[in-house]
This record gives structure tokens, sequence and C-alpha cells, in this order.
């Protein structure tokens, strides 16, 4: 009898690196590893999309379509590539008109794109419908994923003095507990399948960005899936919680048809199942993995040094697992025995024995335990980390802890949204901002960034849950949801720059498309571009740098405006002597890759400003004063 085949979808270089390391993998690493994935038979190997194109430029001074070129080029077609598109939000945090989508995804097949994995951070099926045809017509494989997420906790209702995980949400009274409606249903994920395979999705994902799903939903929801769909069903998780690896393998036995891994170095932890763990469960499960294990042997060799790049934003790098290969190392007996009745157990939907022996050979391993914090707070691996090194950037790392404990409540206010990019940058900065808001003794949501107004607005679509009017009026001041229209769409002006010879910011239709999907950083990337390229013109006619004016050292007389949390300025609205009125922005500065408005508490004039674009902010420091 002919073993049952599971295809992979490798995301060491995409989603692994994004999970554990705040996307910072160099295209220069990338490129010692290119040669050794050629030969590796991934089905799927997702390479681009997700928090690349924005986190290239930002951090690396990269051009994302670089990497896509680059990548294609080097596989010479031997496996499909990928991409993770949020929809109507592509990579960038707004919605966007059709015509941006149609330029954008034209872009993408033609730099090597094959696959392009397409989800609404709502499950807003308007979201993606325009995303998949356009896919499809461009020649593209549509994947669409449905969003894996839980049902609220028990509402708490505050009732009397208490202590711990309530009083820090809820401040000083205990929760009484109420049992909410049950929402996300196995039927839920179901009939979002079927909209998207109806629409003209070629896979079906269920992306589990927060590694919530238990090993018995993994086991339900994909003989579910494979009962109700006709296209292959892919199967996305992550170990943050724990339930990585066995939720891995119920799905392998209940007929996921694709398997979402990394390989070793770069796989457990907050990212998805490492491959290797997988292929030893395969092994005794008689399912044969369509890679080469070889190839991925010689990947995880030089994958290593790859992570110890890394180590700046490795949050275990003093912790690497223990080197293994599948292929030539024997298993210690008690490893084997746990493997052994691993499988028994998932054969037996025995999914506490399951996990049990899951742990004990991750631990074996090396890799982290479960984070109880992330399970808790049931937010994303990659939302995690990303948080970690924002606030670690911002010197505000001891805002984590209540940031995290918030969510939660945040996230109810909402309208219960699934915590995947856009919406976990948005409820995360938004719950970093209630912490800071708490400590200041300041009402919770007396700051509030622009994209969590339109989330509770309406902008993004419908929420799996309406949001409470009389919440939405206090958030936006009115209690009416607007959704987002297309017609007040602003296309990013693409100045000339007379300082650099006349240049055009954007210079061709990729980067136009960078400006428009995420103008704040290609700013200042494309500006870098155009003048190194005036450098290279005329070296010798470079402008002279003219001596800074000496900062004013006079103390600070009048009233003065603070950064609500530290963050990074983005432009000034005025300048010294405006006259400003209160309430109109004065400075737009950026957060959590968030962007967020200062506006003037009152009416006055501007005597000084102290903060220059570009420049970071910190908590309370004075950015401008008035007369």
């Amino acid at each position: 009898m002919e073993k049952r085949k599971l295809k992979i979808r490798d995301l060491t270089l995409r989603d692994g690196q994004q999970s554990l390391f705040a996307t910072r993998l160099s295209q220069q690493e990338i490129d010692k590893l290119l040669p050794y994935y050629e030969n590796a038979g991934f089905y799927i190997m997702e390479v681009w999309g997700g928090a690349v194109p924005d986190s290239v430029m930002r951090y690396l001074d990269e051009s994302p379509w670089n990497r896509l070129r680059t990548v294609s080029k080097a596989m010479k077609g031997k496996s499909l590539l990928s991409a993770l598109s949020r929809g109507r939000n592509l990579f960038g945090y707004v919605p966007y008109p059709d015509y941006v989508l149609e330029g954008f995804y034209k872009e993408a097949i033609k730099n090597g794109l094959n696959v392009m994995r397409i989800f609404d951070a709502l499950n807003d099926i308007d979201n993606v419908k325009e995303s998949i045809r356009l896919i499809n017509e461009l020649g593209g494989i549509a994947d669409g994923a449905v969003c894996y997420t839980v049902d609220p906790k028990p509402v708490a209702v505050a009732e009397e003095p208490s202590g711990g995980f309530f009083k820090k949400l809820f401040g000083k009274k205990k929760a009484q507990v109420v049992e909410p409606e049950k929402i996300f249903t196995d039927e839920y994920f179901v009939e979002k399948a079927k909209a998207m395979e109806a629409l003209g999705a070629k896979i079906i994902t269920l992306k589990d960005m927060a590694g919530l799903v238990t090993p018995a939903r993994a086991a339900s929801i994909i003989a579910k899936l494979k009962a109700n769909v006709k296209v292959p069903v892919d199967f996305h998780t992550h170990c943050t919680p724990g339930y990585g690896l066995a939720s891995s393998v119920m799905a392998i036995i209940n007929g996921v048809d694709i398997l979402d891994t990394n390989i070793w170095w770069f796989g457990g932890g907050s990212a998805a199942p490492a491959i290797e763990l997988v292929y030893l469960f395969c092994q005794k499960l008689g399912v044969e993995i369509e890679a080469n294990m070889e190839a991925v042997g010689e990947i995880r060799t030089h994958l290593r040094a790859a992570r110890e790049s890394l180590a700046a934003y490795d949050l275990n790098k003093d912790k690497f697992p223990r080197a293994f290969d599948p292929l030539k190392d024997t298993l210690p007996a008690e490893v084997e025995a746990h493997l052994d009745a691993a499988v028994a157990a998932a054969k037996a939907n025995d999914f506490d024995a399951l996990l049990e022996h899951c742990h004990a050979i991750e631990q074996y391993f090396g890799f982290p335990k479960p984070n109880e914090l992330v399970k808790e707070a049931e937010v994303p691996g990659g939302m995690y980390s990303n948080m970690v090194a924002q606030l670690k950037t911002l010197n505000a790392s001891d805002l984590l802890d209540d940031a995290m404990r918030l969510i939660p409540m945040v996230r109810r206010d909402a309208g219960l949204v699934p915590l995947v990019t856009p919406t976990s940058q948005i409820v995360g900065s938004q719950a970093v901002m209630v912490a800071i808001d708490r400590r200041a003794g300041k009402p919770d949501y007396t700051t509030k960034s622009n994209q969590f107004i339109s989330l509770v607005k309406g902008e993004y679509g419908h929420t799996p849950v309406p949001v409470d009017p009389a919440f939405r009026e206090k958030i936006t001041g009115d209690a009416t949801e607007h959704p987002y229209d297309t017609s007040t769409y602003k296309r990013p002006e693409n100045p000339t720059l007379p300082e650099l010879g006349g240049a055009k910011l954007a210079a061709n239709r990729e980067e136009e498309l960078l400006l428009e999907l995420l103008p704040n950083v290609a700013n200042g990337f494309l500006r870098k571009r155009r003048a190194e390229e005036a450098a290279a013109a005329a070296p010798a006619e470079a402008p002279k740098q003219e001596a800074a004016a000496a900062a004013d050292n006079a103390p600070v007389t009048g009233h003065t405006i603070a950064a609500p949390m530290p963050g990074v300025i983005l432009e000034l609205k005025v300048k010294p002597g405006d006259a400003v009125k209160k309430g109109q922005t004065v400075i737009v500065f950026e957060a959590m890759k968030m962007e967020n408005e200062i506006e003037a508490d009152r009416d006055g004039v501007i005597k000084r400003i102290f903060a220059a674009p570009g420049e970071p902010v910190a908590a309370d420091a004075v950015v401008l004063e008035y007369e």
C-alpha cells in the first residue's frame, strides 16, 4: 500500500524569522542559504509578505522587491514561492482600494511570486474576495486563509476588591464570572473556508497565528475542512502556548494535505514546529514527507550561523536547541518511548497524554517551554516578539507585562477581533497606551492610535462581534459604524527633491507601490536611495553640512505638550510662532508601528519645538512649548 504523502510549506525565511527574531534576517544571510534550498523539495517556500516588506526597509535598509527577485532567481522554479497578504490591507496597516491591490499583485507575480496566502484580520469575506479574484486572474495561486481565534474568556463583572490577574485588568474590583456566547465554533471556520473556496481559493489554510489550536480542535476542524472543501487543506500553527507539535500530529492524522514547518534552529518557541520533529512522527505514522531531508540537513547546518547573527533579537540566544540530525542520529531510548507513546495517544484521541509526551520530546531537545503569559493573553508569537523588540528599542521594556495583561480587554472592546497583523499591532499598541494611561493615573483609552480609532469606527470591516455603540462613541465620537470608503483614499505624493538634483522620490512603479503601502518607512528608505544616486553622480559637488545651530537651553517656562508614549517623530504640523487651536494636530509620531497624533490641548502660540522628524522621543518627553 502506497504511503500517504504530506506536502511541506517551509516558513523559515519569512514567518520563522518574523516569529522568533522580529524579521531581522538580512539578505546577506539569506543568500548563504539559498543554494541549499534549491533541491530541498519543499512544495512551497514562504519568503515574502507579512512583516517582510516593512521590516527590510525599516530595519535593514533593503529593498523588498530585490528580496523576492533574488530568491526567485535562486530557486529556479523548483519550489513554489509564497507570500502572506492581509487582503485589503496588503502588507500595510490600512485598507486600500482595488487598483492598489491589482498593482501590487501584478508586480509581485512578475517578480517571481507563485502563491499568495490571503487572509483578513477580521475574517470578513468581503475583504478577501477581490484579492482572490485578482491573484487567479494574474496567474497566481490564491490560498484562502481562515484566521483561527478563540471565544472570549468568561466576562468579568466588578464586585469587590481582589488581586491577581483580574485586578490588573479591571482595577480594584473582584470579577464575577459570566459565561459568554460561543462564537468561534468549528462550523464558523468551515463556513469561512467554503466561502473562500467558492470565490476561487485553490488552497484553504487554517491559520493559527497564535498557536491556540489545541490537539482536539486540530482534529475536529481539519477533519471537517477535509469533508467540506475539495481543494488542498493546509495547517499553519505556532508552538508558543505549547500546542503546536501535538496539534500538527493531529492535523496529519486527520488528513491535512500541507503542513507549515520551520527548519530546526528556526523552529519551536513562538514559531511553527521543526520539520525534523514532524519527520520523526511521520516515520511512525507511515506518512511520507515530500521534502529532501538530506538537503534540509544542509540548510540546517548553515542556518545555525544565521541564527547566531540574530542574537540581538533572539529571546533564547543562550538556549539553543540540542543539535540533531534525524537521518543520522539515534534517539535515546526515553525519547523513542515518548515518541511511541505520543503516537499511540494521538491515535486514541488521548489529547492530554499526547501533549505530555510532545512536551517531553521538546524538552529533551531544548526547545522553549510553553509561554504561559502568551497563552493567557492569547496573542501570536510574532506579535509578542515584535512587542518585545519595539519596546526594547523605545527603552520601555518594563511596560511589556502590563500591556500583555491588557490585550484581552482591548480585544473584547474592539469587537473580539482575531489577533493577526494588522489587528495584532493595533490591539498591542493600544494595550501599551492603556498601560501608560494607567501608570499616569488617566482613564483607559485617554490615548488612542489613529488605527484603533479606525478599527472601532468600522473602517477595517465587520468585526466578529459588533462593537458596543457606547464604546464606539467614546473612542470615535460617533456611535454609528462607518465602513471604509475607497473614494476617500489619497495616494501619497511622489515629490520632486530639488536638494537631490530634482529627482522624484519614487523612481519607478515598484517604488511607487512601496510609497503607497508603507508611506512613512518608504519615504526614508527612498530618500536614502536618491541621496546615494546623487552622490554617485556628482561626488565632488556633494552639499556641505552646515553646522547645527546651538541648542536653545533656556528654561521651559510656558505650557508644554509631552509625548504620551515612546515613539519616533514623523511630521511636525506647526512651527514656532504659529497660533494653534485646542484639538488641532501639532505633531504626528509613530509608536509600535502605529501612527499617532499629538493634539493641542489649549489655544495658544507655539514658542519652541524640542524634536525633529526622525527623532525618537521617550514617554513624557516635552515635544513643544507654548508662549
